[in-house]
């Protein structure tokens, strides 16, 4: 399977730490990537283009030599008034990883390449993966049902599948994966990174309140709600902050999506995916890094061994 030059080596496994709006920052990133894992955070976490920039500036200002590549999140949106100057940025500090959402566009990848970048683009579905495959991105995020935020309704199997039929290029599978076991499991059908945002979210680093890291640990997948009536675009919500906010999500017409209101929607209403009902405690990252590698080389060591075992090799 497909891994990028500039990715192959410098990871400890084959995970991505997702850009969560409001919640990635330069501290979960950077215990991240020391750790050996793909960190990542959206430019609009910051409230400008020049917060964005000392962001960068900071965050590789703390990484140590031999830590895994950084990402970042650009909203490729009509909405996004910040777009092309937090692109200038990314091109100047010649971000190792950036990540497109609502728009695939050559140009923003033309850019990317040729300071050396990469640029992985995250999808719902075949039709947007196709847009981004004709884009000329190095990966496609695959994000399937169960997923945080703006997640899809096809099953990982499907849209994996669908999405390797016609893409030669790195796939990253995002949706309700907590453990190594589960990254192993999303290499065996076919993905070549899996992208894990609701399982950091409940970390020590992640700049969220402690309210919420709470609720995260708390719940189980039947507390997640997939619904528009948010912010306009379909995405899944913990259902007890749904109530605290006095959202119906049956009730209702969906809004338009608007950047310039999308900070104060997520604040008061959090995002979470499925993978709530396996997480239990709120570490450090670089702790839930090391438990990560552990197991998913555990898993992957132990899965040849038990089919052999089994006579199934």
């Amino acid at each position: 399977m497909p891994v990028p030059e500039a990715l192959r080596g410098r990871l400890k496994a084959p995970v991505i730490a997702a850009p969560m709006f409001l919640t990635s920052g330069p501290d979960l990133v950077v215990e991240t990537c020391n750790a050996g894992l793909l960190g990542t955070f959206p430019a609009l976490n910051q409230r400008s283009t020049e917060g964005f920039r000392d962001w960068l500036q900071e965050i590789q200002g703390r990484l140590e030599p031999h830590a895994a590549p950084f990402g970042v999140n650009l909203i490729v949106h009509r909405s996004n008034p910040r777009l092309e100057a937090d692109l200038a940025v990314c091109v100047a500090e010649k971000v190792p990883l950036v990540i497109t959402s609502l728009g695939a566009v050559p140009e923003l990848v033309a850019a990317v390449h040729g300071y050396g970048g990469l640029v992985f683009h995250d999808v719902v579905n075949a039709r947007h993966a196709r847009k981004a495959a004709e884009a000329g991105v190095d990966g496609i995020i695959a994000v399937a049902a169960g997923a945080g935020g703006h997640a899809g309704t096809l099953s990982p199997f499907a849209l994996v599948s669908e999405i390797r039929s016609f893409f030669a290029g790195t796939i990253v599978l995002s949706g309700a994966m907590n453990t190594g076991r589960d990254v192993a499991a999303a290499r065996m059908m076919g993905a070549d990174f899996a992208y894990l945002g609701t399982r950091f979210l409940a970390t020590e680093e992640a700049q969220v309140s402690e309210a919420q890291k709470r609720m995260v640990a708390e719940s189980a997948a039947a507390d997640i709600v997939y619904t528009p009536k948010v912010s306009g675009v379909p995405a899944s919500f913990l259902r007890q902050s749904l109530a605290a906010a006095g959202i119906d999500p049956e009730g209702g017409a969906a809004p338009h999506l608007d950047m310039a209101s999308e900070a104060k929607v997520w604040r008061d209403v959090w995002s979470a995916g499925q993978g709530v009902g396996g997480i239990s405690d709120i570490p450090k990252a670089a702790e839930l890094c090391r438990r990560l590698i552990a197991d998913y080389r555990e898993a992957v060591s132990g899965a040849a061994e038990e089919a052999r075992g089994e006579g199934w090799l």
